[in-house]
């Protein structure tokens, strides 16, 4: 049984204006995985995703294609430690 993990992702490209967070939150829930996602100053999108390692991987993955209208230039991910502390996965502002 693939144990819980926590990740951080940036997301550079076009990713911002194209449905990316939306497409995101449906991609997250649909694996069961929680978190949040929110666009950064920098032009970015930042996500963190918690939940069974293969569903996170997933996302990780998922996050390098993104929305149909997105050109994913770059996915810088950090393994951080379980908290737990969320219960849904949502578009943060």
């Amino acid at each position: 049984m693939a144990e819980n993990v926590r990740a951080q992702a940036i997301i550079s490209g076009r990713v911002q204006g194209v449905f990316y967070r939306a497409e995101t939150r449906k991609a997250a829930q649909g694996r069961g995985v929680t978190g949040w996602v929110k666009n950064r100053p920098d032009g970015a999108v930042e996500a963190v995703f918690e939940g069974n390692e293969n569903d996170v991987a997933a996302m990780i993955e998922w996050c390098k294609g993104g929305s149909p209208a997105a050109r994913v230039d770059n996915v810088d991910v950090d393994w951080e430690t379980f908290t737990g502390e969320f219960s849904d996965f949502e578009v943060a502002y």
